[in-house]
């Protein structure tokens, strides 16, 4: 078993190297690279090629290694080994897509200043500096979230710097297609799932791969947020993922969201099978908007209209869920879990209930009427049903929730509000997420959850921890552990 790196200080002060847990360039929130020919230039000797990468402060990089290759609405193939060098210092592209005000609004562009390319089915490798070959560091491999509709595994809010400094594993981001490029096929002309079927590539390129990173093939982690989350989850049950990673965080994950799609997701392509094949990427983009509005009329599911479609490949038909998940039981351990207020981010949205919320009297209706009902109903409901399911099934696992920073903002604990704390950077200073708080406040107390999401990878028991928000729960009793 890996060794722990020691635990993070009691003082309440933030790590004494701000350098090494803040990263600091304006487009993926990352130092920029060195030249790829400078001498120290890290470099691997890969399966998949000669990776030169670059050093930035604490940790080594290789980022946007291509995993797979795959026209539009095809199935991605695996990258044949290169015999050239894999120059690997520009960030990965975000797959081509239209602005998203709901998060726009409150954080920002959800993917920074990134290019936009179809052809993005890349990774992202972050190591601590200098790990031997042999070292065989705990992997843990990100997938980001966005209604399965945006962002970018190489987006600002997801520099695992911290993380992988910290705590000596190694961080894979992974990007994929998202949207009408990725989830919504016919299943007939254009195949369903087409980004569950990279986020499989992209496991398969890092098993292959990862050691020569330091990183153990047979010890990965996949965990994702939101829409990521989800996907994580049925990565699980997904045919041809057996075996690409031995444990699984599933951070938010819509449960409430999940069932009964098929119909919508049948309106959605009806309403796209105008666009034509060749279609340029401003149309595409313009298209999703009104595929995403003819959805609407489904109520909540509309809100994330994009996603996973049951029967077809790689999934089960949606009878089946519940039988492949209790088969998956024993083969991967789980940690799920949600904040506790995730739906005050949609409603902070809303002015007069924003208002509300910052009114110490009136707040609490809207916490008893909205927040506290829809966060159980989308999130912490199905999150509890998923871990005591894997526990009786016979698997190993923990319920978790977050509350960092209650009474502090109105939307504290909110939907995507563990983030800061994972992937603390620059791009998060300036958002609400934080607010009430000191930076060195979001240092020091993230450095326990990253302890914590780390301990999970390395095998060890997650425990609650107040200075972090989290509180562990063994599914079956409810009690904090």
């Amino acid at each position: 078993m890996t060794e722990r790196p020691p635990a993070p200080g009691n003082s309440g002060s933030a790590p004494q190297d701000d350098d090494a847990a803040v990263p600091g360039h304006a487009v993926s929130g990352r130092s920029a690279p060195p030249p790829s020919d400078a001498p120290t230039a890290p470099r691997w000797d890969a399966p998949c090629g000669r990776i030169i990468g670059w050093r930035d402060g604490p940790v080594d990089r290789a980022t946007g290694i291509r995993y797979a290759n795959a026209g539009r609405f095809e199935r991605p193939r695996p990258v044949a080994a290169s015999s050239a060098e894999i120059h690997a210092t520009e960030p990965a592209p975000a797959c081509p897509q239209p602005p998203m005000p709901f998060l726009d609004d409150v954080v920002g562009s959800n993917i920074g200043e990134l290019p936009q390319d179809e052809d993005c089915l890349r990774v992202s490798v972050t190591v601590p500096a200098n790990t031997p070959l042999d070292a065989g560091l705990p992997v843990m491999a990100w997938i980001h979230g966005g209604s399965y509709a945006s962002g970018a595994g190489d987006a600002p809010f997801y520099d695992p710097r911290a993380l992988v400094s910290e705590q000596r594993v190694i961080v894979v981001n992974v990007t994929y297609r998202l949207g009408l490029l990725g989830f919504l096929g016919d299943g007939a002309d254009i195949p369903a799932n087409l980004g569950l079927l990279d986020m499989i590539a992209a496991l398969r390129w890092t098993r292959e791969n990862i050691a020569a990173f330091g990183g153990d093939p047979a010890n990965v982690t996949a965990f994702g947020q939101s829409a990521g989350g989800d996907a994580v989850a049925h990565l699980m049950i997904a045919y041809g993922a057996r075996g690409l990673f031995r444990r699984a965080v599933i951070q938010s994950a819509p449960f409430g969201l999940l069932a009964g799609r098929a119909t919508m997701s049948e309106l959605m392509a009806t309403t796209a099978s105008a666009l034509a094949r060749d279609a340029s990427l401003d149309d595409i983009r313009t298209m999703q908007q009104r595929v995403a509005k003819a959805a609407t009329r489904f109520g909540l599911k509309g809100q994330m209209p994009f996603g996973l479609q049951y029967g077809h490949d790689p999934l089960p038909p949606e009878a089946d869920l519940d039988r492949h998940w209790r088969e998956a039981a024993s083969h991967v351990e789980v940690l799920v879990g949600n904040t506790t207020r995730e739906a005050a981010l949609f409603t902070a949205r809303i002015p007069p209930l924003l208002r509300r919320m910052n009114h110490p009297r009136k707040s609490r209706g809207v916490e008893r009427i909205l927040i506290s009902p829809f966060t159980q109903r989308l999130y912490g409901r199905g999150a509890r049903r998923f871990a005591q399911r894997h526990v009786r099934s016979g698997g190993t696992g923990a319920r978790y929730e977050f509350s960092w920073g209650v009474g502090r903002s109105p939307i504290a604990a909110a939907h995507i509000s563990e983030l800061p704390l994972l992937f603390p950077g620059p791009a998060w200073e300036r958002t609400p997420m934080v607010e009430g708080h000191t930076w060195a406040d979001v240092l020091a107390d993230g450095a326990r959850l990253r302890r914590a999401w780390a301990d999970f990878a390395r095998g060890e028991p997650v425990t609650s921890d107040s200075r972090a928000g989290l509180r562990v729960f063994p599914p079956d009793t409810g009690r904090a552990a």
